[in-house]
C-alpha cells in the first residue's frame, strides 16, 4: 500500500452538497408550516394530529438517536477499544421489546401528550414537576453535546469556524422546529436517515476498494486484536464486556426509548397502537443497520491506520476527529463525497436537536405553562411554544460551549443519560409495574436514585478509571512518514481516557476511587433505576401504598400483552381512533379536555381508546 499522501481539503462541491442538505431540511419545515394547513391546535403542532404511520416514525426514531455522536463516536470507539461494541445489537433488541411491550401500551391507551402527565395521573403534581424538571435539564445538556460534536469535526477537517458552525446548527434547527411542528421533525428525519446511510456507505465502499477487499480489513482487525467479541468477564468495573453492554446498555437505552419524551412523543403520534408497535420494531432494523455501518467504519479506520495512528502522531487532536480525517484521506479524489459525509454527521445532529427542541417545547407547554396559566387562548399558547422553541435553541447553543470542556463525547453523552435517565426510568417503572407504589415512595426513590448516580457519575469525571479498567487496545505509529521525530515509536496504551476539564490530578488512588467510581459508565443508569425502584417499594409499603384505589389503566395489565394477538381473531368493529368525537368542539385541545379527564365516565369514549 502506498504511503498516505497529504490529506485532502474541502472544495466547492463539498460545500454545495452540505448546503443542499441544510436547505432541503429547512424546506421541509416550511412546507409543513404552510402547505400542511392543519397546524391550528397545539395538538397538531406537538403530536402531528395523531395521524402518522409506522415507517416514517420508525425512521425518525432511528435518526434522532443516530446523532453525530454515533457517526463520529462509534467508529473511533471501535478503533480504540475493538468491535465488542457490536454486542449492542443484542441490547437494542431488548430495549425495543421492553419499550413496545411495557411502556407503549400504557402511554398509548391514556392518550397523553407529555409522558410526565402520566406521573401526575399515577402519583401527583409534585412527582410530575420533578420528572419534568429533570427531563428539561437532561435534554438541554445532551443537546449541547450533540451540537458541539459535529462542529468540532467540521472545524478539524475543513477549518470551518467552530462557533460559527455551532450557532448555525442551533439556528437552522430552531427555525424548522418553530415553523413545522412534529410533522416537519419526522419527515426531515426520514430525509436525514437517507443522507446518513449514503455517507456511511460511501466511506465503507471506498475504504474496501482502497484496502483491497473486506478480507484485508478483517485480517488487519484480527491481527490488531480488534475482533474482541467474546469478553464474558462479569466484573462490573470493566468498561465494555458482554454483561455491561447487555445489562447496563439495556437500562441506559430503555431510559431513552421507553420514557424519554422526544421518543415517546413520536410513537404516540401514530394512528393506532399496532402502527406504534410496528414503528418501534421497524426502527430496530434501522438501529442494527446503522450499528453495522459504524462498526465497519471503525474496522476500516483501524485497517487504514494500523501502523500509523493519526491521534498519537498528533495529526488530530481528539479521537472523535479520526472519522473526518479518514474521509478526507480516502475520498479526496471525489469532490462532493467528503461534503456528503459531513452532511451525514450534521443531519444526525439536526434530527436529534430538532426532536429535542420539539419535545422541550411540548413538555414546557403541557407541564409548566398550561397548569398555571389556564386563561391562555390557543393562539397565545402557540406563540408561547414558538417562543419556547427559540429559547431552548439558544440554551442548547449555550450548553455546547460547556460541552467543549467535557472531554470524550460518546462517553459524556451516555454518562449524562445514565445519571439522569436512570432514576427517571425507575420512576416510570415504579408507576407502571408496581401497583402498591405511592407518591411518597416515588419521590423518595427518585431522590435516592438521583443522589447515588450523581455521586458515582461525578466521581468518575473527577477521578477517571485506570487504563486496565477501560482496556484501550494498542495503537502503533511505526509506519508514519519519517518526517516526524523518532520519539514517536511509543504505543499509546497509557493515554488516560477521560480528558475532562474537571479532572483532579495527582491524587493518590483510594479503594473508593478504584472500585466505586470505576463502575462502567453503562451501569450508571442501572444503578439509578434499581435504587429508585427498591427505595420506592420500601417506602411505599409503610406509608399506605396498599390501600390506595388505582385505576387499572395506569398499570401494565395482562390484557395489554394479550391484545397483541387480537389481529388473529376476526373482529367486527374497526380499530379506528374515535376517542375524541368531532362534535365536542368546546376545547381546542382534545387531549386535555375536561370530559377526557373525568375518570368516572366509563362510557364508550374510554373504551374507544383501549384498542
Amino acid at each position: 500500500m502506498d504511503a498516505p499522501r497529504g490529506i485532502g481539503t474541502f472544495v466547492v462541491w463539498d460545500y454545495v452538497v452540505f448546503a443542499a442538505m441544510l436547505l432541503i431540511s429547512a424546506a421541509i419545515g416550511i412546507y409543513y408550516a404552510f402547505a400542511g394547513g392543519s397546524q391550528q391546535t397545539s395538538k397538531d403542532f406537538l403530536m402531528g394530529g395523531r395521524s402518522m404511520t409506522a415507517v416514517p416514525v420508525a425512521l425518525s426514531l432511528t435518526a434522532s438517536f443516530m446523532s453525530a455522536v454515533t457517526v463520529l463516536g462509534t467508529p473511533s470507539e471501535v478503533y480504540r477499544f475493538g468491535a465488542i461494541f457490536s454486542i449492542f445489537a443484542i441490547t437494542y433488541f431488548f430495549v425495543v421489546a421492553i419499550s413496545a411491550e411495557v411502556f407503549l401500551p400504557v402511554f398509548y391507551k391514556l392518550g397523553i401528550t407529555s409522558t410526565y402527565e402520566y406521573l401526575e395521573l399515577r402519583f401527583n403534581k409534585c412527582v410530575r414537576l420533578c420528572g419534568t424538571v429533570l427531563f428539561i435539564v437532561l435534554t438541554i445538556l445532551y443537546t449541547g453535546i450533540v451540537i458541539y460534536a459535529p462542529a468540532l469535526a467540521l472545524n478539524q477537517v475543513t477549518g470551518f469556524d467552530l462557533w460559527g458552525a455551532v450557532v448555525a446548527t442551533g439556528v437552522v434547527c430552531t427555525f424548522y422546529c418553530t415553523l413545522g411542528g412534529l410533522k416537519a421533525v419526522v419527515w426531515t428525519d426520514v430525509f436525514q436517515v437517507g443522507i446518513m446511510v449514503a455517507g456511511f456507505a460511501s466511506v465503507i465502499i471506498q475504504a474496501v476498494v482502497i484496502q483491497g477487499g473486506i478480507s484485508t480489513i478483517l485480517n488487519d482487525a484480527y491481527n490488531g486484536g480488534r475482533l474482541n467479541f467474546w469478553n464474558f468477564n462479569p466484573n462490573p468495573l470493566q468498561r465494555h464486556t458482554f454483561w455491561t453492554i447487555v445489562i447496563g446498555g439495556t437500562f441506559t437505552w430503555t431510559s431513552i426509548y421507553g420514557v424519554n419524551q422526544s421518543q415517546v412523543q413520536r410513537y404516540i403520534s401514530c394512528k393506532s397502537r399496532f402502527q406504534a408497535k410496528m414503528s418501534l420494531y421497524i426502527n430496530l432494523l434501522g438501529l442494527w443497520a446503522i450499528l453495522t455501518c459504524s462498526v465497519l467504519c471503525g474496522l476500516a479506520l483501524y485497517s487504514r491506520y494500523h501502523d500509523c495512528d493519526p491521534w498519537t502522531a498528533k495529526k488530530v487532536s481528539a479521537p472523535d476527529q479520526l472519522m473526518p480525517y479518514l474521509v478526507l484521506d480516502i475520498l479526496q479524489d471525489y469532490p462532493g463525497l467528503p461534503g456528503l459525509f459531513v452532511a451525514c454527521a450534521y443531519s444526525g445532529t439536526l434530527s436529534t436537536v430538532s426532536s429535542s427542541i420539539n419535545a422541550l417545547a411540548a413538555v414546557t407547554v403541557e407541564d409548566l405553562v398550561k397548569p398555571h396559566f389556564r386563561s391562555l387562548s390557543e393562539r397565545s399558547l402557540s406563540w408561547t411554544s414558538q417562543g419556547l422553541s427559540v429559547m431552548f435553541g439558544a440554551l442548547c447553543i449555550g450548553m455546547a460551549a460547556l460541552a467543549s470542556l467535557m472531554g470524550a463525547l460518546l462517553q459524556a453523552a451516555l454518562s449524562i443519560f445514565g445519571m439522569i435517565g436512570g432514576p427517571l426510568l425507575g420512576l416510570f417503572a415504579l408507576g407502571i409495574l408496581v401497583p402498591f407504589a405511592n407518591s411518597i415512595g416515588a419521590l423518595a426513590g427518585l431522590l435516592a436514585g438521583f443522589v447515588v448516580s450523581l455521586w458515582v457519575g461525578i466521581g468518575a469525571q473527577l477521578y477517571p478509571p485506570l487504563p486496565e479498567r477501560t482496556m484501550p487496545l494498542s495503537l502503533e505509529t511505526y509506519g508514519c512518514n519519517s518526517t516526524y521525530n523518532v520519539t514517536n515509536w511509543v504505543t499509546t496504551t497509557e493515554m488516560p481516557f477521560s480528558t475532562s476539564a474537571f479532572q483532579v490530578y495527582g491524587a493518590e488512588r483510594t479503594p473508593l476511587m478504584d472500585n466505586w467510581y470505576s463502575l462502567s459508565y453503562l451501569y450508571l443508569s442501572t444503578l439509578g433505576t434499581l435504587v429508585t425502584l427498591f427505595m420506592g417499594m420500601l417506602i411505599s409499603l409503610p406509608t399506605g401504598g396498599r390501600k390506595q384505589n388505582l385505576d387499572r389503566r395506569f398499570l401494565l395489565t395482562k390484557e395489554d400483552f394479550l391484545s397483541n394477538f387480537d389481529i388473529f381473531k376476526k373482529k367486527k368493529h374497526t380499530l379506528s381512533y374515535k376517542s375524541h368525537p368531532i362534535e365536542d368542539g368546546g376545547t381546542d385541545n382534545p387531549a386535555f379536555n375536561h370530559i377526557e379527564l373525568n375518570f368516572t365516565d366509563q362510557s364508550g369514549k374510554i373504551n374507544g381508546t383501549r384498542l
